[in-house]
């Protein structure tokens, strides 16, 4: 869902540009499953790319080249996806209809839900389920997407300017469902009037998805993520960002209910003190923002109860006795999402995607979805 196609094969290619890094991962169908045969990640230069958005075509080129030249993937067809606000995810009610007669229809339909204009954007949609109403009116839900046509255009040029195929755009959260949870299997079973979030921190945002049934109903980008946690070290202790990256990976936050930190060798317990305060009160902001976005889909929703269950993935997600603060904060079960759990890994990938196993969920989520073109 919320693919925005623009062409099966046994093998496809996800490419996923971030703001740190754009990486790709290449999968193969096995038959009794998939195989990530091929990973690699390289740097973006700085401004490139920006809250998710990107800015330098030319330079996210140059990125990309450099990751063909330095992974262990073949191959020049590719799937990306797009992350930002200028991507707008919606579950509507519409009166029941056809696919055909909803497919002219969403055009005039989607003004109404979407806070962009309607021709500077590209419109894709998924019918979720049908139902009849207590006066017998039949209804359908659908998953509207809409995607700003000019960032789409960066997206094609960069890519295109690599030498690379586009065979599709997917919206990035959707992918990273489809590496954790597949299709209709989820890892986590949805029980009658629960639903599953998954917290996915990248360097720069933080995709939030809700997941019924196996399906994305809800997304919200937030711009709260690791380069977040990052920088308020960086502030208090007024050093360059990629020190405080170091000291914000080594110490972490203390244990969520002694308050006690292990000792870190070469930190000072007066430092380690302050890292820990400055990334405690960011967390709580960070919780905040989550049970916001979980309180709001549960007020636009009559058939769900509660959101007992999260997947916690991505780059960010691995800051020591982070699961722990948000279980505790959002009063829900919290488990780290692992992409590399459904699949098998070829020597040639394993090296390089072990070094980046959380981070590597949404190129490979949008390899496998370019498997079921």
């Amino acid at each position: 869902m919320g693919s925005l196609s623009f062409g099966s094969s046994q093998t496809a290619i996800g490419l996923d540009i971030g703001t740190e890094f754009v990486r790709v991962a290449q999968v193969k169908s096995t038959g009794s499953g998939f195989a990530l045969i091929g990973y690699g990640r390289v740097d973006v230069p700085m401004g490139a790319v920006a809250d998710g958005g990107i800015v330098d075509s030319e330079a996210v080129s140059s990125a990309i080249k450099e990751l063909w030249r330095t992974s262990k993937v073949h191959g020049k067809d590719v799937c990306t996806g797009v992350s930002n606000q200028r991507v707008i995810v919606r579950l509507i009610d519409l009166p029941f209809m056809e696919r055909g007669e909803l497919q002219s229809a969403i055009q005039y339909q989607a003004q109404d839900y979407i806070p962009m204009a309607v021709e500077e954007s590209i419109l894709d949609f998924q019918i979720i389920g049908d139902y009849m109403t207590p006066s017998d009116e039949h209804m359908m839900e659908v998953l509207l997407v809409a995607a700003h046509r000019e960032m789409i255009g960066n997206t094609v040029s960069a890519v295109e300017g690599a030498g690379l195929k586009l065979n599709q755009i997917n919206v990035s959260s959707f992918a990273i469902v489809q590496a954790l949870m597949g299709e209709g299997s989820p890892v986590l079973p949805d029980d009658e009037g629960q639903a599953t979030a998954i917290v996915h921190i990248s360097g720069g945002l933080t995709n939030i998805t809700i997941v019924e049934r196996g399906i994305a109903h809800f997304n919200r980008i937030s711009s709260l993520a690791g380069s977040t946690f990052t920088q308020a070290v960086a502030n208090v202790l007024n050093v360059g960002f990629d020190e405080a990256e170091q000291l914000k990976i080594q110490v972490g936050l203390p244990d969520v209910e002694t308050g006690e930190a292990d000792s870190i060798p070469g930190v000072s317990a007066d430092m380690a003190l302050i890292v820990h305060q400055s990334l405690e009160r960011e967390v709580n902001k960070f919780i905040a923002e989550i049970r916001r976005s979980l309180d709001y889909y549960l007020t636009q929703t009559s058939q769900l109860r509660s959101i007992q269950q999260i997947l916690l993935t991505g780059s960010g997600s691995q800051l020591r006795n982070f699961a722990a603060y948000l279980e505790k904060g959002l009063q829900a079960k919290v488990l780290m999402g692992d992409p590399l759990e459904r699949l098998e890994i070829a020597g040639s990938a394993e090296q390089a995607v072990s070094a980046d196993r959380m981070g590597s969920v949404t190129a490979i989520g949008l390899a496998l979805g370019g498997l079921q073109l």
